[in-house]
């Protein structure tokens, strides 16, 4: 084995292992965990589809052995690949593995989830937003351009045209490229209703927060939409890091709290996390779910806890090359072995500046008090150019210098 190849693979056998894990607990399934990964990270290949194609038996091995030397629990072999291996489900070579293989294409199994519609589902109409940051405005963007007429609030007047201007300048590029008609772009713009009263939210069908991470600001929220709100109203928010369990409590109608995780930019990026707390009805869980199809995107279902699905495994792979890098190994080789190994689209380290060093720093410890595995704690490298104020393109130097 190549010395690049085996660098890549001390990198990405762990997160594999992460995510065959998340399988076994039923924290998701191997079809949300694989689009989790490939529509919010644009990796070409799921991890448990990547596991199917290395073979079981590999990748069991090669994690035993990096176990024994690290004694590290994220090393340990997940229990699902010993009991799929004794089952004869060994990877696709052998037709089945994590998925069921015929000609070498994925086949429906006794795991495949049905592709019957959501008969619970509520009815959606009108759409509501608080915010307006740039994730805010992209979901806006989305829902409007998708035919929904969207109320949005902000703090002040400059804010709410600002977002409706950005929303315009954005529509524009389109007609200019010859990918949309000035007329569907007025139709959009006609759609948004800007307001500085969280009571213009009165009589719409969902509402989708997406105001600062700060716990006592989105409490205080979820209080006042329990108020203003319509019965039947499904409650979201966008938060990646806090307690949708918290944000119910805050409510006399935790059923209709829900987590509706985008990934930004909003108006690009396929995925969407669909987050349920202990009390979130199924009626919620489906309607949320047709809502994203509707509206072009692919949902994956997961619970309420640190990470979800693509941060929990993106942000230790990515930490991990970090530790890589501070033992020794240059920034370029290990992009390189990643890109060229794996063919994901970018490096670790090309990433970590793109997604902000203090945005990972932040996830990191989240992932730690949430599951204290010890490995992981962050790179003393990280909180360094946190420290430093380098946190990535945004501020001109991170990893690298721009």
């Amino acid at each position: 084995m190549s010395e690049s190849r085996s660098l890549a693979d001390a990198l990405v056998f762990p997160y594999l292992n992460h995510a065959a894990t998340m399988f076994e607990e039923k924290y998701a399934s191997r079809e949300d965990l694989d689009n989790g990964m490939r529509f919010g990270c644009g990796l070409p290949r799921g991890p448990l589809t990547v596991i199917d194609e290395l073979g079981l038996e590999t990748v069991r091995d090669a994690l035993a052995a990096r176990f024994a030397e690290s004694g590290d629990p994220r090393h340990r072999p997940s229990e699902v690949l010993e009991r799929l291996i004794a089952d004869g489900r060994t990877g696709k070579a052998a037709g089945r593995g994590f998925f069921t293989y015929e000609d070498g294409e994925v086949v429906a199994d006794d795991l495949t989830p049905s592709t019957g519609g959501a008969g619970a589902a509520r009815e959606i109409t009108t759409v509501g937003v608080v915010g307006s940051g740039t994730m805010a405005t992209g979901m806006i963007e989305v829902f409007a351009t998708c035919g929904f007429p969207v109320t949005y609030v902000a703090r002040s007047q400059e804010k709410v045209d600002a977002v409706a201007a950005k929303i315009a300048k954005n529509l524009t590029r389109k007609v200019d490229k010859g990918r949309m008609e000035q007329a569907d772009v007025d139709a959009v713009l006609a759609r948004l209703t800007g307001s500085l009263e969280r009571e213009s939210l009165a009589d719409v069908d969902i509402v989708i927060e997406a105001i600062a991470e700060e716990i006592g600001v989105k409490n205080q929220l979820f209080v006042d939409l329990d108020r203003i709100c319509k019965d039947g109203a499904v409650l979201a928010t966008t938060t990646s890091s806090l307690s949708i369990a918290d944000l119910a409590a805050q409510t006399t109608r935790p059923q209709d709290v829900v987590g509706m995780h985008f990934f930004n930019p909003a108006p690009v990026m396929k995925l969407v996390e669909v987050i349920d707390q202990e009390h979130t009805g199924q009626d919620v869980l489906d309607t949320v779910v047709e809502l994203c199809k509707h509206i072009r995107k692919v949902p994956v279902r997961c619970s309420d806890r640190a990470g979800f699905i693509v941060n929990a495994l993106l942000f230790p792979y990515l930490n991990d090359a970090i530790k890589a890098h501070e033992d020794g190994a240059g920034l370029d080789e290990i992009d390189t072995a990643i890109t060229e190994g794996y063919r994901y689209p970018m490096g670790p380290f090309a990433l970590l500046d793109v997604v902000g060093n203090d945005v990972a720093l932040a996830i990191e410890e989240e992932l730690l008090a949430e599951f204290g595995h010890e490995s992981l704690a962050p790179a003393p490298l990280l909180r360094d150019l946190v420290a430093a104020g380098k946190l990535g393109r945004k501020t001109g130097e991170g990893f690298r210098t721009y």
